[in-house]
């Protein structure tokens, strides 16, 4: 079967290796659509935690099974996507209930080698039913499951501020899904073009500019002075990470979706007046795949309106490079193989 690699920072590989073979507790999939996320740019970028090269990337996938041991909820031709955070289920995490922050946690296409490949085997565990989607749907299901879980982090109060700090496709999820839990969503992104997508798409009517320098005023003027009571990052930018702590409100709670490789640095004392809670939110639960495909089934969001870009396995390694410069306006990118 034909695979991509990313060798190096900024370099890809097209090699052929072995098809999968079905081994106990496993299934093999045939990968149909993989979406490009932040984690395969910033890999490519060299600027990923937690990664090594070589790598195979791709873990937002949707896929048909191809091979399984006998299985009561499983069979041959059924279109799945995976929850890509393969655990031990023995640690403490996993034996908390939050497999999604296993002490050996392997994420597909991070630690271990994703699905820019034509077949891969994965843990029947890791499998999540298609309930009837579309493939580029399915593809698009983990990022959502990642806003899902932010958003189940925070806790949301129905009627309250939440300030989603990126307009990305992280970002967009945790819009969508905290406007179903009831938020007053106010999005913040330095593009333009991405602020204005989620004002003609997704109907948000508080949009900030934060490159125009008055972000603090707009939310004093928004929030009718009381600032946001929740704060999710969805940039994975240290700068804005740091600079949000600023836009939170007494009693708040912030949280961070994104990740970068540094250490964040806020005013101790600013902090404590608040007596704010930080926390970070990683990866998603099944419980968080199980509300966005009911989400997605009952056309509460349509993430398709995400996608920007599409192109074939074969273009993949022509076009990467293309999709970090912010003039093409990239929202999604989708591959098919």
């Amino acid at each position: 079967m034909q695979t991509l690699v990313c060798t190096q920072p900024g370099h890809f590989e097209y090699r052929i290796a072995a098809d999968p073979v079905l081994t106990p507790g496993h299934a093999v999939i045939r990968i149909k659509k993989v979406g490009i996320c932040g984690t395969d740019l910033h890999a490519f970028e060299g600027t990923q935690p937690y990664f090594e090269y070589p790598r195979i990337l791709g873990h937002e996938l949707a896929a048909e099974i191809v091979a399984i041991e006998d299985n009561a909820n499983f069979r041959c031709g059924d279109a799945v996507t995976i929850i890509p955070y393969f655990n031990c289920g023995k640690c403490i995490a996993c034996r908390s209930g939050k497999s999604n922050c296993c002490v050996q946690l392997k994420v597909c296409g991070v630690h271990i080698d994703g699905g820019m490949v034509e077949y891969l085997s994965v843990p029947v565990s890791s499998l999540v039913p298609g309930n009837g989607l579309g493939n580029e749907a399915l593809a698009l299901v983990e990022p959502l499951a990642i806003g899902a879980h932010g958003v189940r982090r925070a806790q949301i109060v129905e009627g309250e501020f939440v300030l989603v700090v990126g307009a990305g496709p992280i970002g967009l999820g945790t819009i969508e899904f905290a406007r179903i839990a009831g938020a007053k969503v106010i999005v913040a992104d330095i593009n333009e073009s991405r602020l204005q997508f989620c004002r003609n798409f997704l109907g948000l009517e508080h949009i900030i500019n934060t490159s125009e320098g008055k972000t603090i005023e707009h939310l004093r003027d928004i929030t009718r002075g009381d600032m946001p009571t929740v704060v999710i990052d969805a940039t994975g930018n240290r700068q804005a990470i740091n600079q949000s702590f600023q836009f939170l409100a007494h009693a708040g709670r912030y949280v961070l979706i994104g990740l970068q490789k540094g250490d964040i640095t806020f005013s101790h004392p600013e902090f404590h007046k608040r007596e704010a809670t930080l926390m970070s939110s990683r990866n998603a639960t099944r419980a968080d795949f199980d509300q966005v495909t009911d989400a997605l089934v009952q056309r509460q969001i349509n993430p398709l309106t995400y996608i920007t870009h599409r192109v074939n396995f074969d273009e993949v390694k022509s076009n990467f490079t293309s999709w970090l410069e912010p003039l093409n306006q990239v929202i999604k990118a989708v591959v098919s193989i």
